[in-house]
């Protein structure tokens, strides 16, 4: 009856212990190889290689840490059993490790399944995150933009220029009208191109010209400035009015108009990159000596920031008697 009652005993704790088992080996089975791959693939996966559009190296990777995350799993489980308090020893030799490779495959094949969701996560996530920072970097432009239009509708040049074009009109009709053109285009240009995103680089260029063209139209001295384009533009775009706020600040603080080449712009285009080299020469008196009126370097810097953030260079140097200012931005 004893003998009974203890194969009884023993057979129920082994099953106890079985069942322990095979619950602890199914939770190393699935979780181990899923923990280690989709943390794996959320923050070194996704971050290193994907986000860059590394292809090959991410599925490389990826069957790298799934294999490696499977190995793991079934090196504890292995411990997990054979070290496992187990009653009857007939039993020991079952779990043979002649299956070891399905096993593995098969936690690989959970592992990079893991992975997977975890990449669609970490993608959704950034993605929506991006989409919330274009919108304030948008509603931030738009601001910006607002601001720069604002501070272009300056009136001494409107006043100016219409004086200009009102005295030229006794001496010569048609070359009024002209000028009284390109003030309407640039007006246009003001208030409605300034509106869009990017424009052609080409337009940005017109109005540049137009501009300079009114601003001689003040002076007798024919080499007032010098501007220059060099370079392919075809169809680049850019940011309106980019370059221009660098050049109404040097005509607004070059007061000798009677020097030759007083104003120098010129703009650099390459299959890489857009440069545009301003310089002025002003007076150093104490009068003329702040060059941050107008649309201010700080305003501009922070436009530039938020529209081509890592994507541009702003050099500005000043000696004594020249102002220069070297702009380069990075296309595309």
């Amino acid at each position: 009856m004893l003998a009974v009652y203890y194969r009884s005993s023993v057979h129920a704790i082994n099953q106890g212990v079985r069942i322990l088992n095979a619950l602890k080996s199914l939770l190393l089975f699935a979780f181990v190889p899923s923990l280690i791959s989709y943390w794996a693939y959320y923050f070194i996966l996704f971050p290193r290689y994907l986000v860059h559009k590394k292809i090959s190296f991410s599925i490389i990777h990826a069957i790298v840490i799934s294999t490696a995350a499977a190995l793991i799993g079934y090196i504890l489980i292995r411990y997990s059993i054979e070290s496992g308090y187990m009653i009857d020893m007939d039993d020991a030799g079952k779990h043979g490790r002649s299956t070891a490779i399905t096993v593995i495959v098969a936690m690989t094949l959970i592992g990079m399944v893991t992975g997977i969701v975890a990449l669609v996560i970490r993608g959704f996530i950034n993605w929506f995150n991006e989409k919330k920072l274009k919108e304030v970097l948008k509603q931030k432009n738009h601001e910006m933009e607002m601001a720069l239009v604002k501070s272009k509708i300056d009136p001494h040049l409107l006043f100016n220029t219409i004086n200009n074009i009102d005295a030229l009109i006794i001496k010569d009709a048609v070359e009024a009208s002209n000028y009284l053109n390109k003030l309407s285009d640039i007006m246009r240009f003001m208030l409605y191109e300034t509106m869009a995103e990017k424009i052609l680089l080409s337009q940005e260029i017109e109005y540049i010209e137009k501009y300079i063209a009114l601003q001689k139209i003040r002076t007798a001295n024919v080499n007032y400035i010098h501007f220059t384009v060099s370079g392919n533009v075809g169809n680049k775009s850019i940011a309106p009015m980019i370059f221009i706020p660098f050049i109404e600040n040097a005509f607004k603080h070059t007061t000798n108009k009677k020097l030759e080449n007083a104003i120098t712009v010129n703009i650099l285009i390459t299959d890489k990159k857009i440069k545009m080299v301003c310089e002025n020469k002003f007076d150093s008196k104490p009068k003329v000596q702040s060059l941050n009126s107008g649309l201010g370097n700080e305003l501009i810097q922070k436009r530039l920031q938020l529209i081509y953030a890592d994507k541009h260079l702003l050099e500005i140097n000043k000696n004594n008697e020249l102002y220069s200012v070297h702009l380069t931005i990075s296309n595309g």
